[in-house]
């Protein structure tokens, strides 16, 4: 495997366990290669790496990042993973990433964040919590496909079925966490849930969860956005760089209110992934039907223009010509 021993040309990140490299291995393949921070190993880390080798060995989706394996010798820590080679949602987010990604970019990333969390609560031999869903840990390909990556905090649900939850203590990203797990110490399916409601209006505004730049009122960005949208304002709210059509607008409140659902201050108010991802699919069908509707309309209008020129210029050329005769 070539890194160029870890410089800093080949350095594409910051993870929770470490930095990120783009690596080579003999047969050419590129990797990412997620080293340990060695001035800072200590049973934290040693629990983070044990915890996304364990968690990543256990699981295999089109949206989650492969994991490839790892070393562990002495004071090294390597993972190795699957090199997603256009960066994060967050820097797309940011305009890092070129053009600005259009709302039904954004809805199709939704979808697949929602596929693989589902994947993650209900379809692991024992579920599995991620703990720490944000748009720097939603990779994206080429064809803006997402996966979901950094397990360094993911847990194991009880494997006790009449267990509600895993006690522990809180971790996470600052804007992302849910409020009911800060209080209790209680880690459940849904505290995932709310950072997905989170990203969600992350996606449709383009703002950080905390704006720290800004005035009090828009500072929290959920906060703000879905106050916006109560009141009947979600234009307000959206992305300036997406485009403002009827059926974006119509699709963006139905997003705003599934968000505003997933972020409900009692976790037991909040739905499942899995009814997250009938909610975002219905949203999806109904926005492409409308768009289809609205391209047929104008196809139409522009035939009805054009036969309207031919009736209008025709007839006189036509008379012009008998009259000169």
């Amino acid at each position: 495997m070539a890194t160029s021993s870890f410089s800093e040309q080949n350095k594409i990140g910051l993870g929770n366990f470490g930095t990120v490299y783009k690596g080579k291995l003999r047969d050419g393949s590129i990797i990412a290669v997620k080293r340990a921070t060695k001035n800072m190993y200590d049973r934290h880390l040693s629990a983070e790496f044990k915890s996304e080798i364990q968690t990543l060995s256990k699981v295999e989706h089109l949206n989650l990042v492969k994991f490839l394996g790892y070393l562990e010798h002495e004071d090294e820590r390597l993972i190795l993973v699957e090199y997603v080679n256009n960066g994060s949602l967050r820097e797309h987010l940011d305009g890092l990433r070129g053009e600005s990604l259009e709302f039904s970019h954004r809805l199709n990333i939704a979808i697949d964040i929602v596929h693989a969390v589902s994947y993650l609560h209900g379809y692991t031999d024992r579920p599995i919590i991620h703990r720490d869903i944000k748009s720097s840990n939603i990779l994206l390909t080429d064809q803006l496909r997402a996966k979901v990556a950094d397990f360094g905090f993911a847990r194991l649900a009880p494997d006790n079925t009449e267990a509600t939850h895993v006690s522990t203590m809180v971790k996470g990203t600052a804007g992302y966490v849910d409020p009911e797990y800060m209080r209790t110490n209680h880690l459940t399916d849904r505290s995932d849930v709310y950072s997905f409601g989170v990203l969600l209006v992350e996606l449709l505004t383009g703002r950080r969860p905390i704006e720290r730049g800004r005035g009090r009122r828009q500072r929290l960005t959920t906060q703000w956005a879905l106050r916006k949208c109560q009141d009947g304002d979600a234009v307000v709210a959206m992305d300036t760089r997406m485009r403002r059509t009827s059926a974006v607008v119509a699709a963006v409140e139905r997003v705003m209110a599934l968000a505003a659902e997933c972020t409900a201050p009692d976790r037991a108010s909040r739905p499942a992934m899995r009814r997250c991802a009938e909610v975002l699919w219905s949203i999806r069908r109904d926005f492409q039907e409308e768009q289809q509707r609205a391209t047929a309309a104008a196809a139409a209008a522009g035939a009805g223009a054009r036969r309207h020129d031919g009736s209008t210029y025709g007839p006189s050329i036509t008379s012009l010509r008998s009259s000169t005769g």
